[in-house]
């Protein structure tokens, strides 16, 4: 009898948004949608910007381009059905959209702990073998750790789709978030999930986990580099070069732990909504502010359109 009302999946996910809420939510997205225009325009001007600008065809700024394009495709696979549930009420996602949007979400963030960690060992090869950066990651190189960082995404993430998918469900089809979060979906089951808690754990440490000790280790070589130069410039100016990186590192991976420990909270959900707007708005930022050259070459530019009035000078030090 009690299989009589199970089903395979529901045909709609009802997706509740910030329960208590729901009066202020409009008010909740303007923050929200404020950094998605940024998180949009940010990641989109930097992509174009490493792409034209030839100065900028050097491995660091090719991983950089790679970071700002799944900043951006992130924001893509989350922002617009988000903003829909706060302007317009629009709950309702199909049962297929959703393990979509869940796929992508948990590829996206996998590739993006797989760049970070690139990232990573390209300071290390930049401070620890300097003359022989260009020979060690070359644009084959580079190549291949952008397929790499791809299939290790589909490979890690693929087996929840049918981890999901053959999940039996009966009935409850409310989801307490924005978007559709493996571990909220795999609870509307009215089945055993401990073969998906148990694949979780086994993905977080292959890849989040994995990435953090190894982008750990990376550092803990770059700053014994860095305390056996012979200046105090020049360790100040090699620590220099990785600010930008520590800072985007902090911004992925700490929000994202902090979720997991308040999943139980109500703050938990606000928690998780500015993991995926808040590093997307606030990396290309960072790197246009820390690093010099991509600093430089906006303000030439904007100075060029008649919109920076202290361009001559930074054009002037470009051709010295």
């Amino acid at each position: 009898m009690d299989n009589f009302n199970y089903t395979f999946h529901p045909d709609v996910i009802i997706l509740k948004a910030i329960p208590g809420l729901e009066k202020i939510q409009f008010w909740i997205s303007i923050p929200f949608c404020t950094m998605y225009v940024v998180a949009l325009g940010g990641n989109s001007l930097l992509i174009i910007l490493i792409w034209m600008e030839h100065s900028l065809h050097e491995p660091m700024y090719f991983f950089l381009a790679m970071l700002a394009m799944t900043d951006f495709l992130l924001c893509n696979t989350i922002m617009p059905k988000m903003l829909a549930l706060f302007w317009f009420q629009a709950e309702s996602i199909s049962f297929q959209a959703c393990i979509t949007q869940m796929f992508f979400v948990i590829f996206i963030f996998v590739m993006e702990s797989t760049i970070l960690l690139a990232m990573a060992f390209d300071r290390y090869v930049a401070i620890c073998f300097p003359l022989r950066y260009t020979m060690i990651l070359t644009p084959s190189v580079i190549k291949k750790i952008a397929g790499f960082s791809v299939a290790r995404g589909l490979v890690l993430t693929s087996p929840f789709v049918f981890l999901v998918e053959r999940l039996p469900f009966c009935g409850n089809n409310i989801i307490t978030d924005t978007y559709c979060e493996l571990t909220k979906i795999s609870r509307l089951a009215c089945a055993d999930i401990t073969a998906n808690n148990i694949y979780t754990l086994v993905m977080s440490f292959l890849s989040t986990g994995l990435d953090v000790f190894l982008i750990s280790i990376s550092y803990m070589f770059i700053l014994r580099a860095v305390f056996r130069l012979p200046s105090r410039n020049a360790q100040l100016k090699a620590l220099g070069t990785c600010t930008s990186h520590v800072c985007v590192i902090l911004m992925f991976y700490l929000p994202a732990y902090l979720t997991v420990l308040t999943s139980q909270l109500g703050c938990g959900i606000l928690l998780a909504n500015l993991h995926v707007v808040v590093p997307p708005a606030l990396n290309p930022i960072i790197y246009g502010v820390k690093t010099k050259q991509i600093r430089d070459i906006v303000i030439i530019r904007l100075s060029r359109l008649g919109l920076w009035c202290g361009g001559e000078g930074v054009q002037e030090d470009q051709t010295n």
